[in-house]
């Protein structure tokens, strides 16, 4: 009984490192390519593209690899993913065309979108079922810390060095994930319950739509950080400031992410979404007025809080959703989700900046929390009604 309750097993915990590798790698081209475009041709909505074009191949690509995982050996794929970003993003040095670089963006959203379906999908089937959120809590860690660590290294990288320096340590990220992932033994429990079901199946699940939604608006506003960020700081004089704010935005995730995984496993899913949500309403209106550094740290203390809790509860709630079989399913329209509100955020946001600037879009992308807090309450007073109701028929 014990054996089965172990979460950190020696597969786990290189899943987790890989997926923290391959994170860093892939966003600080996400943080990168915006603030590089956008220096070189003057153009945010140019930069926001990068992003958006990267996201929709990512999209594109997850209904297809949530059933080829039921085909074809999850280590498989992973490799084969992992070396298709290896290369495109070896491509991408020294290019200087938005054409060119647009479609190289396009394929590392392609190995974007197999990667990030297959490790999260490898992590949920191992994680035991009665510590799913705290499971999902770390393994989410690993992931927005990478996230959150990327943009800071990525503006970092293009100030001190250069957009070539940035391509080569990337790439070496993703050949240490390749590495690394030679080290993990397939599953063969998830091998052995694969089962016969079509495409169709296997690219949708009604019961994970509606967190993906949710995330989706919650993301829209993430796009808006990680693309922009570096502009709002050039736009108040705050430009060396801003690697700290997505510095204290990756500490605040280290330490609410095990505690809020904890809290789902035990409470549920309700008593930290409201708390996570109103703290990144906080964190966004802070931005809007951001004119000092204490302003940009305090707004990611509360931007960070958000987004470790909201983004990994979502996940646990569209995964813990679905029959074990269509985890990766789950897991595929989530992240389907979140790349969406990343294109909407790192476009639309772009294209409104260019006319209202950049503390504008913070305060606008308040917009999008309320509706998912909105979109939740509603949900919630629908499932009380539905089982006041049952109880009262029986």
């Amino acid at each position: 009984m014990k054996e089965t309750s172990r979460l950190w097993t020696g597969r786990y915990v290189a899943i987790v490192v890989m997926a923290f590798l391959f994170f860093i790698s892939l966003q600080m081209l996400t943080a990168g390519f915006p603030a590089y475009i956008t220096d070189v041709k003057d153009n945010p909505t140019q930069g926001g593209l990068m992003t958006t074009v990267f996201m929709l191949a990512a999209i594109i690509t997850r209904p297809l690899i949530g059933y080829l995982m039921n085909k074809v050996n999850m280590m498989i794929l992973n490799i084969i993913g992992l070396s298709f970003v290896a290369i495109t993003i070896g491509l991408s040095f020294n290019q200087e065309s938005v054409g060119a670089l647009l479609i190289l963006r396009a394929f590392h959203g392609v190995g974007f979108g197999i990667l990030t379906t297959v490790l999260a999908t490898m992590a949920t089937n191992i994680i035991p079922t009665n510590r799913l959120g705290e499971g999902i809590g770390y393994y989410g860690m690993a992931t927005s810390v990478g996230t959150s660590i990327a943009p800071m290294l990525a503006l970092s990288i293009l100030q001190y060095f250069s957009y070539n320096f940035m391509i080569i340590l990337t790439c070496f990220l993703t050949l240490a994930t390749i590495l690394i992932s030679f080290f993990v033994k397939p599953s063969k429990a998830s091998q052995s319950e694969k089962k016969k079901i079509s495409f169709k199946a296997y690219a949708f699940d009604k019961n994970a739509l509606l967190p993906s939604i949710m995330t989706i608006f919650f993301t829209i506003s993430l796009g808006g950080v990680i693309s922009f960020m570096g502009e709002l700081g050039k736009e108040v004089g705050l430009g060396n400031s801003v690697p700290f704010f997505f510095l204290v935005i990756s500490i605040m995730m280290v330490l609410v992410r095990p505690l809020s995984g904890r809290l789902f496993d035990s409470y549920g899913h309700k008593v930290i979404i409201y708390p996570g949500v109103f703290s990144g309403i906080v964190g966004l209106f802070l931005l809007s007025i951001a004119e000092h550094t204490w302003t940009l740290l305090l707004a990611g203390l509360f931007y960070g809080i958000a987004y470790g809790v909201v983004t990994p509860t979502l996940q646990a709630i569209a995964v813990r959703a679905v029959a074990k079989e269509k985890q990766g399913t789950a897991n595929a329209m989530y992240f389907s989700g979140m790349d969406l509100g990343m294109a909407i955020g790192s476009t639309g946001l772009g294209f409104i900046a260019t006319y209202k600037g950049y503390h504008f879009i913070y305060g606008f992308s308040i917009v999008f929390l309320i509706v998912l807090i909105a979109a939740y309450t509603l949900v919630l007073i629908k499932r009380k009604k539905e089982a006041e109701t049952l109880a009262s028929a029986s």
